[in-house]
């Protein structure tokens, strides 16, 4: 019998774009999975519809929204799996798209967490990620190998890689309960680095393994460019350094947000007009300033 996979996904007022995910998952060759969708208390949407069309689904409704990482967390709360599969909403998956990423953690125990391939599903010949490089300590970004490039074979190396995909990320469930679940305090983007972090920390390697691919619409619950977004990134791109960066890596990073990225940013907002994101930009700056003792 092959180990149980759960499949964890969030929805929030975007049932139509689960049931895409959910029939894709119908589809898949792996026999032995359970799937999981947890509703982050939609206030435009009626997730029953979910549980009507794929009665097999366990469907947890919040009360509250607890953002990416406490959706997440409270299905992971009830699954039962071996290995925890936390996939995006907006994904679609092809049948094979378990076996590679279950194969690669039973295969070697160093491995904390695996991503497969990401590619957009608007053109599936492009890739959206195929590992990530290393947290820049001025600017606290990291980009995504491959990104934008077509799929062409430079990217079908499997091996280590600095960061995991919250998009698509499979984790052992003995891992989870070594390292501990993400931490909630981000609500919205980062959290998967900050655990990706967490692991590596616990002595764990964290993976690519490009024999599995996933096509993600990107950005559907929170809109490709959002003052929703822009806040959140923006506030959790500072919290992640003040949780994961040494000192002086961390006093480097902030004279760079203080002097040159806050700044720039800003003027950008004004130039642009974009007065709802530069509100939204500046309520980020603040929380930061008025939650200093706030990591955890």
């Amino acid at each position: 019998m092959k180990p149980l996979v759960s499949i964890i996904t969030i929805n929030y007022n975007e049932s139509e774009v689960t049931l895409d995910l959910l029939e894709s998952i119908r589809k898949l060759s792996y026999p032995n999975y359970e799937v999981i969708v947890v509703d982050n208390a939609s206030p435009k949407d009626n997730p029953d519809v979910i549980k009507e069309k794929y009665p097999e689904v366990t469907l947890i409704k919040s009360k509250e929204n607890l953002g990416f990482a406490g959706g997440n967390n409270l299905g992971v709360k009830q699954s039962k799996g071996d290995f925890l599969l936390f996939i995006n909403n907006d994904t679609i998956v092809p049948e094979g798209f378990i076996e590679p990423l279950v194969e690669t953690l039973q295969n070697d125990g160093t491995i904390g967490m695996v991503s497969p391939k990401i590619k957009f599903h608007w053109n599936p010949s492009l890739i959206q990620y195929a590992g990530y490089t290393p947290m820049n300590h001025w600017t606290i970004r990291n980009s995504s190998i491959g990104y934008h490039q077509n799929d062409d074979g430079r990217f079908d190396q499997a091996g280590e890689t600095q960061s995991i995909h919250g998009a698509a990320m499979m984790v052992p469930k003995k891992v989870v309960d070594h390292v501990g679940m993400m931490t909630e305090i981000y609500f919205l983007y980062y959290e998967e680095h900050d655990w990706a972090e967490m692991v590596k920390r616990a002595g764990y390697k964290i993976y690519y393994q490009p024999k599995s691919h996933i096509l993600h619409k990107e950005s559907v619950s929170t809109g490709k460019f959002s003052p929703l977004k822009t806040y959140y990134i923006s506030r959790n791109r500072i919290l992640f350094a003040r949780r994961n960066f040494k000192p002086f890596q961390l006093f480097v990073s902030m004279f760079f947000q203080g002097l040159i990225s806050i700044p720039k940013n800003s003027l950008v907002f004004i130039l642009k007009r974009e007065f709802a994101h530069l509100k939204a930009f500046w309520r980020a700056i603040s929380w930061n300033l008025t939650n200093s003792a706030a990591t955890n």
